[in-house]
Formats: C-alpha cells, sequence, structure tokens
C-alpha cells in the first residue's frame, strides 16, 4: 500500500486524538471536507484545491497541510462527507422495499453531487460511512440463499444502474430530460427513416413510462434477484434439483 493510501486510511478510520491542554484545533477535518464539496458543487471538481479550499476556510494553505497531506487525501475526505448516510437498517423483512429505498438515496446523492461519478471508480480505500453503503445492501440480502459474493455482485449491481443513470441526468443539467433530450436528437431521423426503423418509431411516439428509467431498471433487477432467491429457498424447488457437491448451494435450474 502506497503513502498516499496509508496516508488516506488514517483520516479516514483513525480518528485523530484530541488533546486534552493547549488550544483547540482551527480546523476540524468535517471542515476541511465540507469547504472541498462546497467548491465542487458550484465549479466541479477540477476547480478544488488546496489552495481555495484554504482561502474558503480564511486559513493558508500551508495550515491546511497540517491535517491534509494532499489533494487526493482531501478528495477522499469530501466523497466521505458527500454521500452522506445510507436509509437506516430496518427490521423491515421486505428485501426489496430495503434496497428500492437504498438506490433512491444513492441517487439523490449522485444528483447532490454529480462529480461524485468521476471520483468513486475503480479501487480505492473507502470510508465509514461510504462502506455503510454496501453494508446496507450485503446485509438486506442476508439469509434469503444467496452466497457472499453474489450478494456483493447485487450490490455493484444495482449500484452500476444508479451511477448510469445518473451519468444520464448529469448530460442534460438538472433541468434536463434524458429521454426528451434523446428523442429530440433521434427524433427527425427516426422520423424520416420509419420505414427503415419501425420498431424505434412506434416505440417513440408512445408516450408512456417516460423518464422512468431508474425505476423500470431498478424493478427488473430486483425481479431477477427475487427469481434467484425463489430458486434457493422454495422447498419444492429445491427437491427437484441434483446435487451439486462443486458448488454448495448454487442451482441452474
Amino acid at each position: 500500500m502506497g503513502e498516499t493510501a496509508n496516508d488516506t486510511v488514517r483520516l479516514l478510520w483513525e480518528q485523530p486524538a484530541r488533546p486534552t491542554r493547549g488550544p483547540k484545533p482551527a480546523l476540524s477535518l468535517e471542515r476541511i471536507a465540507a469547504a472541498g464539496v462546497e467548491v465542487a458543487d458550484a465549479e466541479g471538481l477540477g476547480a478544488v484545491s488546496m489552495q481555495k479550499v484554504a482561502g474558503l476556510l480564511d486559513f493558508t494553505k500551508m495550515s491546511l497541510y497540517r491535517y491534509v497531506p494532499g489533494k487526493a487525501e482531501l478528495v477522499a475526505l469530501m466523497v466521505e462527507s458527500a454521500f452522506g448516510e445510507p436509509p437506516e437498517a430496518t427490521d423491515d423483512p421486505d428485501w426489496r422495499v430495503q434496497l428500492t429505498a437504498w438506490a433512491h438515496h444513492l441517487a439523490a446523492s449522485l444528483a447532490r453531487h454529480p462529480w461524485l461519478l468521476d471520483v468513486t471508480l475503480g479501487p480505492r480505500v473507502p470510508g465509514p460511512r461510504e462502506l455503510t453503503w454496501l453494508e446496507r445492501v450485503v446485509a438486506a440480502l442476508d439469509g434469503h440463499g444467496l452466497t457472499g459474493a453474489e450478494r456483493m455482485d447485487a450490490a455493484v449491481l444495482l449500484a452500476g444502474h444508479v451511477r448510469t443513470i445518473a451519468e444520464q441526468a448529469r448530460a442534460v443539467g438538472p433541468d434536463g430530460s434524458p429521454e426528451a433530450e434523446l428523442l429530440a436528437a433521434l427524433g427527425t431521423v427516426v422520423h424520416r427513416h420509419a420505414d427503415r426503423y419501425p420498431a424505434v418509431a412506434a416505440a417513440m411516439a408512445d408516450p408512456d413510462g417516460r423518464d422512468q428509467a431508474l425505476d423500470f431498471g431498478l424493478a427488473r433487477i430486483l425481479d431477477g434477484l427475487a427469481a434467484l432467491i425463489d430458486r434457493r429457498t422454495d422447498p419444492r424447488r429445491i427437491a427437484r434439483q441434483p446435487e451439486n457437491p462443486s458448488s454448495p448451494g448454487r442451482t441452474d435450474g
């Protein structure tokens, strides 16, 4: 693990000791992260710098380095701050209700802070709050016949769907409609060549269900998980499946 990763782990996971004597620290990681989020929300991630964040806090750039080693660690703190808390864990046995709420909360976080889409790709160290988002999905699916890997994959699948819709929304801006923009871009071409693309032309002419891609895709993902869970947990289905010692708990039918 590189030095930057070590610093990120320390900042995100190890609470700095508060001095019992002497003056109270002038800054906190929470204030620094909030200032970075403010800059990114207003001007984009590219505008974030140690200098700009320090100025927003009325401190010098050098004083900021006493708390945060560099921009990479600053961005990690910003991500942890911007994601916010996931939906509260509940005792509701309906995992679909829990995952639907989770997906909508994630979509709302990405809508508030679109720059999160750019800094949450690839292997990296998540903070405690961000990791709790993953915990919610995995816990909601626990006890429903899925393996640990499948529960993790389900979280990735859900997050990927939400991210795709968020990318489309970012492309058209907060007041735009992704589907309306697509229809506007394709409308003239499809109309002129409707004989060549009759199915697309008919679909575009149907106004029902537009701009419902988030909920439509989410429902289909959950339907798929429900079908798998049913195969794994329905005693009648299990009894019809041949044993497969090499893949405990899995069925192919």
